[in-house]
């Protein structure tokens, strides 16, 4: 292999590590495609992911002599980035797109285990939603970074197909995001969720139009809508039997309030709260309490009191200071 094509574009293949690894890339696709139990095509898709890893890392050496060329990607002349460089983003597009196939089988196969989901078992960890988030999260990723590779940047045809693509995976996600809120009893959180699934599945169909064909390898949306409606009829019996459940209004051990202990000796409840580090006992600081001033009982008292006559001492202080001070105006003194 001497050359390779990829969106109307021919670029020569010098690398030998590169030509290998496109001689053998339909192999291993199709050795993926055969594979019939999930471990051996998930190793299948790790092997692959390793080689394409590889492979962008020998073309990025080729890349790092010339600086010029790797600073200033277009060419003066045809406006387009150069060879090795359009090569590099030809080579990063098999590595997301295998990531993004991987983790799409990583996803059914959790599906599966969710609509199979057997009783808790403490030696294994059973699937959830929130797995299959994280998932829809990375391929999510994987899509913007496909958008920002050199050489694609006026393809509008590559953006539509991304954007897309960018819409099923968020109507999944979003559609997941709902089914962990369903877990919780959260009904109207997961109801307005179910409705942007819907959304979400029909500009997908607007979009997509007459021509299916980009819809050919992903996840099938009309099932998708199918299985919202029938999730929403659902919901909607959960939330309405959650609202009528008598044990949650009669049953004493679990209403709450927010008096402290000292003032419900005489009720009893569930409370976790008093075994942790903020345990609501008492009221603390405690509250003000008025308290009297001047008590009655003095008032009254003050007007049966009779002082001892104070006459005598008056006169003589008053004497003997005005005796003093004459004495001290004449210049007589004692």
């Amino acid at each position: 292999m001497s050359e390779v094509e990829w969106r109307g574009r021919t670029v020569p293949v010098k690398i030998d590590k590169v030509r290998i690894f496109l001689l053998g890339l339909a192999d291993n696709e199709a050795a993926i495609n055969q594979a019939e139990s999930e471990e051996t095509k998930e190793r299948l898709f790790e092997s692959l992911l390793s080689e394409c890893r590889d492979t962008i890392q020998a073309v990025r050496e080729e890349l790092k002599p010339d600086q010029k060329q790797r600073e200033n990607s277009l060419d003066g002349e045809s406006g387009k980035v150069s060879n090795l460089q359009y090569l590099h983003s030809y080579l990063t597009f098999i590595k997301l797109s295998t990531a993004i196939k991987r983790n799409e089988s990583m996803a059914k196969g959790l599906q599966k285990a969710l609509l199979q989901q057997q009783p808790e078992d403490d030696s294994k960890r059973s699937p959830r939603p929130q797995d299959l988030i994280r998932l829809y999260d990375i391929i999510l990723q994987n899509l913007v970074e496909l958008l920002q590779l050199p050489g694609l940047e006026e393809d509008k045809v590559f953006k539509k197909e991304i954007g897309l693509k960018t819409l099923v995976y968020k109507a999944y996600r979003c559609f997941f995001i709902a089914q962990s809120y369903v877990l919780v009893k959260k009904w109207s959180e997961a109801l307005v969720l179910y409705d942007r699934v819907l959304k979400y599945a029909s500009e997908v169909q607007s979009q997509a139009g007459a021509s299916q064909n980009s819809l050919k390898e992903l996840p099938d949306v009309q099932e998708l809508i199918t299985q919202v409606k029938s999730e929403k009829y659902s919901l909607q019996a959960a939330a309405i039997l959650d609202t009528n459940d008598p044990h949650e209004t009669e049953c004493p051990s679990q209403i709450k309030d927010n008096k402290p202990l000292v003032e419900r000796f005489d009720t009893f409840y569930l409370d976790p709260s008093l075994v942790s580090k903020q345990a609501n006992l008492v009221h603390f600081p405690p509250g003000f309490k008025p308290i009297p001033c001047k008590p009655l009982f003095f008032d009254l008292a003050l007007n049966h009191v009779a002082f001892p006559p104070l006459e005598d001492k008056v006169e003589q202080k008053t004497k003997s200071g005005l005796t003093g001070y004459i004495k001290g105006i004449f210049g007589f003194r004692s």
